[in-house]
């Protein structure tokens, strides 16, 4: 930027804000970074005591904010976001649909490692709601060379880096285990919160059946739900090491191939992911029973959106897989389950 006088300033870009104070009545921005001076503001910025300025030079080829941000943006932005209007050369992104926020992050960090590049998200695989903000992008200078725009949209070369897939309404069975709810000793607690919880994620527990400490039983409940046309199964009690638990070995003999037995995550260690053909079969340590979140939020709105879940996957929970039992929970705004 330079300085320059005034009454030469007209066509050039304002480099700053400028206040104006009128004594008793108003006292705030008049004039902002980045509008171009005009023959009428010349007497109005005299009375406001300004005989200089600061004003940018700029070549032919600069990007404006608004611009920059707008390209940014709407390369960056996948299925179901919805861009705001460029303000004060910021866009905000929000979601159009209630379904998993879903973020290339390496793309994502490539894009702000150019200095003059910010794009700020919250967390990816996080359950959004619509009209939700996920994110927004501006560039830091007011202008920015061609070059350094070329440069960033090569970034969304192979797509956009931020989407939201929309959760499919599954059909849900489950499996309750254990001696003691089969002869019906005590009453099943388990199965009406899985019917809330997967209510809540727009699916729908269609069968429940029961199965004694007996992991041939276990299995063929399980290959009766799949054979009824479940889209996911999941398996309650006896999910720990004790010699009466026979949940996992059940879940094997129903031909389960297991992903994993055990996952880094508190509530949750004892989680258990298997998979018969394409249908997910889930066994569910007690802690989903009664804690307010656990392993079953991180994982299970993955599964209804669709995805494939491995063992690197689970094993990346670690990172921040603990949950503070906070007295007042605040989930998804929190650390739990955000690497």
């Amino acid at each position: 930027m330079k300085e320059i006088a005034v009454e030469k300033a007209v066509g050039t870009i304002l480099a700053h804000d400028l206040t104006q104070i009128i004594p008793g009545e108003y006292k705030g921005p008049k004039f902002k970074k980045g509008h171009v001076i005009t023959a009428n503001d010349i007497p109005l910025l005299l009375s406001m005591g300004k005989k200089h300025l600061y004003v940018m030079e700029m070549n032919d080829t600069d990007v404006h904010e608004d611009e920059a941000a707008q390209r940014i943006a709407s390369k960056a932005a996948g299925e179901n976001i919805a861009l705001s209007t460029p303000s004060e050369g910021k866009i905000e992104l929000t979601a159009e649909v209630t379904g998993l926020l879903k973020i290339d992050r390496y793309r994502l960090f490539k894009l702000v490692a150019q200095d003059e590049i910010m794009f700020a998200t919250i967390h990816e695989n996080t359950v959004v709601k619509k009209g939700q903000k996920l994110a927004g992008t501006r560039i830091i200078p007011l202008f920015v060379p061609e070059e350094i725009m070329k440069k960033a949209e090569s970034v969304f070369s192979d797509g956009p880096i931020i989407e939201i897939v929309p959760l499919k309404e599954m059909k849900v069975g489950v499996v309750t285990t254990g001696s003691e709810v089969y002869s019906g000793l005590i009453k099943d607690a388990f199965g009406p919160v899985l019917v809330t919880k997967f209510g809540a994620l727009g699916s729908k527990v269609e069968k429940q059946l029961f199965a004694d400490d007996d992991e041939n039983m276990i299995a063929d409940c399980i290959n009766q739900l799949v054979d009824e046309g479940m889209d996911i199964i999941g398996i309650t009690g006896g999910m720990s090491v004790d010699p009466d638990d026979r949940t996992p070995s059940g879940i094997r003999r129903a031909g389960g191939d297991v992903i994993s037995y055990g996952a880094p995550v508190l509530p949750g260690a004892m989680f258990m992911l298997s998979y018969i053909g394409k249908v997910p079969v889930v066994g569910l340590p007690g802690c989903v029973m009664y804690s307010r979140t656990s392993i079953f939020d991180l994982i299970v709105p993955r599964l209804l959106a669709g995805e494939r879940i491995t063992k690197e996957d689970i094993n990346m929970l670690a990172h921040g897989g603990l949950c503070l039992n906070c007295e007042n929970c605040t989930y998804p705004v929190c650390g739990f389950g955000k690497a």
